[in-house]
This record gives structure tokens, sequence and C-alpha cells, in this order.
């Protein structure tokens, strides 16, 4: 390892203890949440950066699978950027429901965490948590394009912890946060457009398998998924905004 970069690893490292950082400016802020938006709502941007989300919606079910005691067997990300995480356990009970619940709520949820870092002045160490859960899904994914997903996101991250200034680290962590904020609410919208037109029904979405499971309807487990996405962006801006 260079010397300057292990300076930097540890220089971040104790960071991550202390919780030290200044905040921004709110210009940065309002920048990198304009330029998250405009990533989740452009409808050329999101095929590509929708990734991301997947990423966190399938670490979601992986994570809560591990915590319920279940066997995860893998997690998939294809180019399309759907995803599957296949666990083994019981086929029902609380366990089962809670794995299929976590996907649409891991990404606003795992953003709130991170706005909750930022505003607390654990920049860096929203930073390396976020390498550590990519590194453990890394672990779990078991096709070559989600493998490329991960490490090329790892690598932008990594990139910027260990070589860049604190600009950038600012700038980085503020803009991925946004974006799980911002793009944990649109594939739920993409869910319920899908069901009404018809084309949801019989698919085996993470609703329908809820439906399923529980008795509940598809439609209030897609609406449990709004409101938490729309809770967690409007906590998360509270806590962002200067």
């Amino acid at each position: 390892m260079h010397a300057a970069t292990g300076d930097k690893f540890w220089h971040d490292a104790a960071a991550v203890v202390a919780g030290a950082g200044h905040q921004p400016s709110g210009a940065l802020v309002l920048t990198t949440a304009l330029a998250a938006l405009a990533a989740v709502a452009s409808s050329r941007l999101w095929p590509v950066t929708r990734t991301v989300v997947t990423l966190a919606h399938e670490g979601g079910h992986a994570l809560v699978a591990l915590l319920a005691g279940r066997r995860v067997n893998g997690v998939r990300v294809m180019r399309s950027t759907a995803g599957l995480t296949v666990s083994e356990g019981n086929a029902a009970g609380p366990g089962v429901v809670l794995t299929a619940a976590a996907g649409y709520l891991a990404p606003p949820l795992l953003g709130l965490g991170a706005a909750a870092l930022l505003a607390t002045g654990h920049l860096a160490g929203m930073l390396l948590l976020s390498l550590i859960l990519l590194a453990a899904l890394a672990v779990a994914m078991r096709n070559a394009f989600g493998i490329a997903a991960v490490v090329v996101t790892g690598a932008a991250i990594a990139v910027v912890v260990w070589r860049g200034s604190a600009l950038g680290e600012n700038v980085l962590g503020y803009l991925l946060t946004w974006f799980l904020l911002f793009g944990g609410v649109r594939p739920v919208l993409e869910l319920q457009r899908s069901r009404r037109r018809g084309r949801g029904r019989g698919r085996d979405t993470d609703a329908d398998q809820l439906a399923a499971l529980t008795g509940v309807p598809a439609g209030l487990w897609i609406l449990l998924f709004g409101l938490a996405a729309l809770a967690a962006l409007v906590v998360g801006a509270f806590w962002l905004v200067p």
C-alpha cells in the first residue's frame, strides 16, 4: 500500500470513530440533490443509474434473510436492472415475510441512514460503510454483470475515499445519499404503474409474494413501500438541507 494511501485510510478510519467533519455549503447540498433527482427522473439516465438502486434492493433482501436465520444461496443483478435473491428457510412465518418486504424498503432506509451519518458529521464513516456493504454483496453475487456492477460502484467510492479531496468526498457522499432517497421512490411508482396496467399480476413481484404469504393485498404492500420511501425522503431532506 502506498504511504500516502495508507495515511489517508487511517485518517478516514479515525474520522469514523471521532465523527469529526465540517458541514458542506448549502449550495453543494442542493446541487447534489438536483443532480440525484435528475439521475432518477431522466428517462435516459434511469435505465443505467437504476442498477445502484437494484444493488441496494437485492442487498436488503440478502441482509434481512441472514438476520432472519435464512440461508442466502445467491444474488443476481441483470443488465436490465432486474434482480433476484434466492434464500432457503421456512416457507412461511415472519422471517420470509421480512425478507420479501426488505427489497423496496432497503434503498430509502439506506438513504435515511446515510443522511443521519452525514448530518452528524460522519461522512467518512458513511462512505466506508458503503464499501463494506458492497464487499459483502459481492460475496453473495452469482452472475457476471452483478459482480461487475458491484465492483464498478465500489471502485468509484474507493477512489474518492482514498485518493480524492474533501470536496470530492462531500460531493460523492451527498450525491449517493440523495440518489438513494429519490431512487427509493421511483421503483415503487413503477411497480404500481405496472400492476395497474395488468403486467405485474402473476409476475411474482415482491408485493405479490407478500400478498400470498400474509393475505394482505399487494396494493396495500405497495402503499406501505411508497409511504416508507416518501417518509425517508422527507426526513432525510430535513436532516441534509442546512
